[in-house]
C-alpha cells in the first residue's frame, strides 16, 4: 500500500500548507510547472518524486524531467504529463499516448482547474489536481492525496487553501 500526493502548477511554491497536507504520503507526483529547479529539488527532498516539466519550466527543469512520465505504482500503471486536457477534450496526441500505454491513472495539470473524473472510453481515472501555487487566475489552491493498494485506488482527498496575493 502506498499513500500518494498529487500536485501541479506550484510555480515556485512548496510551502507549509502543502508540506502539512503531504506529511503522511509515501511519494509525490507533480504534473509540471514546478517554477524552478529549486522548487523541484525541495519537493524531491521532502518525498520521493515522479514529475514532468511544464510549459513555464526552463532548461534545468527540462533536463531533470521529461514531458511524459510512465511508471507503475503498486499494480497500477500511471502516466503523467503537463498539458493533457480531460476526457472528451484531450490535448493533441494525448489520446494516442493513452491507447499506446493504457494507464489506469492519468495525471495532468496546466489548466489550474481541479478535475477528477473517470474516462470510460480509456478505462482510467483522470486527475488534474488544479494549481498548488499562488500564480495564475485560480482563487483556491488545490492538491490531492489518495491510497493505492495493489490494484485498488481509494481514499481520494482534496486539499484546498486560499490563494495568497503575491507581495
Amino acid at each position: 500500500m502506498k499513500r500518494i500526493g498529487i500536485l501541479s502548477d506550484t510555480h515556485g511554491i512548496f510551502d507549509q500548507p502543502l508540506r502539512k497536507f503531504f506529511e503522511d504520503v509515501d511519494e509525490l507526483w507533480h504534473a509540471g510547472d514546478f517554477g524552478s529547479i529549486e522548487t523541484a529539488d525541495a519537493i524531491a527532498a521532502f518525498r520521493p518524486l515522479h514529475g514532468v516539466y511544464g510549459n513555464i519550466d526552463g532548461g534545468q527543469t527540462r533536463v531533470a524531467f521529461r514531458r511524459w512520465e510512465l511508471f507503475e505504482c503498486e499494480q497500477v500503471p500511471v502516466m503523467i504529463t503537463h498539458i493533457g486536457g480531460y476526457p472528451g477534450h484531450y490535448a493533441s496526441g494525448v489520446e494516442m499516448q493513452l491507447r499506446m500505454h493504457r494507464p489506469k491513472i492519468f495525471v495532468c495539470g496546466h489548466s489550474h482547474i481541479l478535475k477528477v473524473m473517470y474516462d470510460k472510453k480509456n478505462s482510467l481515472l483522470h486527475i488534474n489536481p488544479g494549481a498548488a501555487g499562488i500564480a495564475g487566475f485560480h482563487q483556491v489552491r488545490t492538491a490531492i492525496r489518495l491510497v493505492i493498494d495493489g490494484e485498488d485506488i481509494r481514499e481520494l482527498e482534496v486539499g484546498e487553501w486560499p490563494r495568497r496575493p503575491t507581495s
